[in-house]
């Protein structure tokens, strides 16, 4: 237990402050890296998955762990720092963990058309990030961008759902993208 009560943010209001404002900015525009920095979560998470979750999550945000990020250690972590009700893939508001083990991604809320709000959003854990791979296009994107994506069909099948869908953050290290639902993804 003692892991849990070290690793949050020293200065909370300042630095979610710039953490939200770096993760809407990658959110506007696909395709963009940021740095996230100030949180050092327990083991297996990463510095910027970390930093989102205590910047997006609290105890009315129900949190969804998938595989290997299902551990002790991060439960005590999340409970302690954000609060998060760890709960079922269906039940999720947001999802944590690498890209197969939140497979299948139909199993997470997708929002219905009187609420498309009402869906989850991926906090995808990658071995690798860098803007170079799938090409994007569509709303934030100056004629397009690239992303390395864990797969091109995923994507693709969810933005013909828009406005249903998910929505995701990718995180590798101390960085972070996101691919927000309305994005057009076709393979280099």
């Amino acid at each position: 237990m003692s892991d849990a009560l070290s690793g949050g943010f020293a200065q909370a209001a300042e630095q979610s402050a710039h953490a939200f404002r770096a993760a809407l900015s990658v959110l506007s525009q696909p395709g963009t890296i940021q740095t996230l920095a100030g949180a050092a979560p327990p083991a297996p998470l990463s510095v910027a998955a970390g930093v989102l979750v205590l910047t997006l999550c609290d105890d009315t945000t129900p949190l969804h762990l998938a595989g290997r990020h299902d551990c002790a250690a991060l439960r005590d972590w999340i409970s302690f720092y954000c609060g998060a009700p760890l709960v079922r893939a269906q039940d999720a508001v947001f999802a944590l963990g690498d890209w197969a083990a939140l497979q299948p991604v139909d199993r997470f809320a997708a929002g219905s058309p009187e609420y498309p709000d009402r869906s989850v959003t991926l906090i995808v854990e990658m071995a690798a990030l860098a803007a170079m791979g799938a090409v994007l296009r569509g709303p934030g994107i100056a004629g397009l961008a690239h992303l390395s994506l864990p797969e091109v069909a995923a994507f693709q099948a969810n933005r013909a759902r828009f406005p249903l869908g998910f929505d995701c953050f990718f995180t590798q290290g101390n960085r972070a993208a996101a691919l927000p639902r309305s994005t057009r993804v076709e393979a280099v």
